[in-house]
């Protein structure tokens, strides 16, 4: 009874999930907000990809962004070449990802821990870095551009609206999604668990721990080259940035909020990554502060991710005002904290638009003593509340 209790759940899990592609862009039908979900879907597949090694493999990876890069360079060079339709060019960028994942992976899954951390920094740096040297690949300075509405047009579909491109992506983020989870429950994803929890043990009845390590490798590569390749067929422009130290690092940092315990965890971390990178960067010049203290907030208070803040309270919705009242408090502490990180900013940064700044609805004076002791005491009140309400 459990057991069929469960596989239901499941289903509707599944079910509502798919539902919510299909039905999101008609939500947000802006072109603003479907080019946000387009973002979302491609983002959640690469996370999802960085979590076959980091969550259920416990390889701590620093060049996971040259397996997406690649595969996003290769299926540009197919667009513009017309090698295949636009619907399967991704896929050349998953087997390109997958190519590079052979290649390196044979040398990063050699060891683990540390020093695949490690390897997998130097080889991703020496990816990065050879993107500059080989500008007939890698388009230089100015990268690659394309056209994705050329060729023939089938049944009216050219991808040129962006809702066409949406549903290309959100049949391949769906494809993606339930291929690795049901890779999480094959032989291969069983032992990737075990070589994580002791290696010694898994080569003990009889496993290679570096053969296990090297496949996963490659299925991460292998999507991670798919949502490149749609990226590129998203923003049609591919540039060598997408290869750097600080894409694969961006992966890391919202995959580990989202919770890398949690198979959909990763889905969280990537909607938090595009709403980051596009909405919040636009609104303050700050953003990387406030993402960095959100991260560190995250760490110290729910080590697994939002995703398991989420499961320690999802039987808990009957203590409703319990919560209401630490969201209140907690949002006191955060606009005292943020008028004291604007103001700053204000004066360090932009000093020469004078001390006056509008947040929040609120209008501020860094100048004026009076508006920072508010914002001190806003953050103290805050802060105090919400330490108190927790013990309730």
């Amino acid at each position: 009874m459990g057991c069929g209790g469960d596989v239901l759940t499941k289903a509707l899990a599944w079910g509502g999930a798919a539902a919510l592609l299909l039905v999101a862009p008609w939500v947000f039908h802006s072109s603003l907000g479907q080019s946000l979900l387009t973002q979302m879907c491609i983002a959640a597949i690469v996370c999802l990809s960085y979590n076959i090694l980091l969550g259920q493999g416990g390889m701590l990876s620093f060049g996971h962004a040259v397996y997406a890069g690649l595969g996003a360079f290769a299926a540009m060079h197919a667009l513009n070449l017309a090698l295949l339709p636009v619907s399967l060019v991704p896929l050349l960028g998953g087997v390109a990802g997958a190519v590079l994942a052979l290649l390196l992976g044979w040398m990063s899954a050699q060891r683990s821990a540390t020093t695949f951390a490690m390897v997998t920094l130097g080889l991703g740096e020496l990816v990065a870095a050879m993107a500059w040297l080989f500008p007939v690949i890698f388009g230089g300075e100015s990268g690659l551009a394309g056209n994705r509405v050329q060729g023939a047009a089938p049944w009216g579909i050219s991808f040129g609206p962006q809702i066409q491109v949406y549903y290309l992506v959100a049949a391949y983020t769906a494809g993606c999604t339930a291929v690795m989870y049901f890779f999480t429950l094959t032989p291969l994803g069983r032992m990737l668990n075990a070589v994580r929890d002791n290696a010694e043990r898994a080569e003990f009845v009889g496993y290679n721990a570096r053969r296990v390590r090297f496949m996963a490798v490659v299925v991460a590569g292998f999507f991670a080259g798919i949502s490149g390749g749609l990226a590129a067929l998203h923003f049609e422009i591919v540039t060598a940035d997408v290869l750097g130290s600080q894409r694969s690092g961006a992966y890391l940092l919202f995959t580990v909020l989202g919770g890398t315990g949690f198979f959909w965890g990763p889905v969280i971390g990537a909607v938090l990554m595009v709403l980051c990178f596009v909405l919040l960067s636009t609104v303050t010049k700050a953003w990387l502060l406030y993402l960095g203290v959100m991260f560190l907030a995250m760490v110290v208070v729910a080590p697994g991710g939002i995703a398991s803040l989420l499961v320690a309270h999802r039987l808990q919705w009957r203590r409703w005002p319990r919560y209401a009242a630490l969201t209140l408090c907690a949002a006191i502490a955060f606009v005292g904290f943020s008028m004291l990180v604007e103001m700053a900013y204000q004066l360090q940064l932009q000093s020469s638009l004078g001390p006056e700044l509008r947040w929040m609805g609120l209008q501020l004076d860094a100048s004026r003593w009076t508006c920072w002791l508010g914002a001190v005491m806003a953050m103290l009140v805050g802060g105090g509340m919400f330490m108190g309400a927790r013990r309730l």
